[in-house]
């Protein structure tokens, strides 16, 4: 049984972004996506990911085009920070994390910077949002603040510091959260003495 154009449409409802194996455990064929495509029923965002044509991509779009493409990753760092609005940086790289062990993930776009965690640090502080319907692994703003005092070398201490001022000036920050994840980081040595002069 061929699909039409209301029952792909009806496909797309709860999220505007699938995969190609989500078409196809729906009983879409290849060739159907093929033709749809040629269409113009529905547009090829990247290689094995499609949407409906009016699809709009938002201010986040991206970090969704991910966690669609690698469910396991999580957004960290940089791209936290920017999501959490707690930097004026504006990364040209998703800043993705992956457990120590894993292996690297190959995608041609969005750019990636990728970092790897221990699993406590992999585990802990994290948040799901949801963007443009799809469930966003992501480190909520206290782990992102100590993750960018850990990876001070990497992101700069300036914007690690910018972040915690911003966070402490807009009261975001749970205080025991906030050390939770600094001692899971192994940094709160590092953190104390900036803390020490916000208060």
């Amino acid at each position: 049984m061929a699909f039409t154009s209301s029952q792909l449409s009806r496909l797309f409802s709860p999220s505007p972004i699938l995969r190609s194996r989500e078409l196809e455990q729906a009983g879409m064929l290849r060739i159907e996506i093929s033709r749809f495509v040629a269409e113009g029923n529905l547009k090829r965002l990247r290689r094995g990911l499609y949407c409906l044509p009016g699809y709009k991509q938002s201010e986040h779009g991206d970090l969704a085009i991910v966690a669609k493409q690698m469910p396991g990753v999580l957004i960290c760092l940089i791209t936290a920070l920017r999501y959490h609005e707690l930097t004026t940086q504006a990364p040209s790289e998703i800043w993705i994390a992956i457990n120590r062990k894993a292996r690297a993930p190959i995608l041609d776009y969005p750019a990636l910077k990728v970092l790897r965690f221990s699993q406590a640090m992999f585990e802990s502080g994290i948040k799901t949002v949801t963007i443009e319907g799809v469930s966003v692994k992501i480190t909520g703003i206290e782990k992102t603040i100590a993750d960018c005092f850990k990876f001070r070398n990497t992101v700069g201490l300036d914007v690690a510091l910018e972040a915690l001022k911003e966070a402490r000036q807009r009261k975001l920050i749970d205080q025991n959260e906030l050390w939770f994840c600094a001692k899971v980081a192994r940094v709160t040595n590092v953190i104390r003495p900036y803390l020490e002069a916000l208060a």
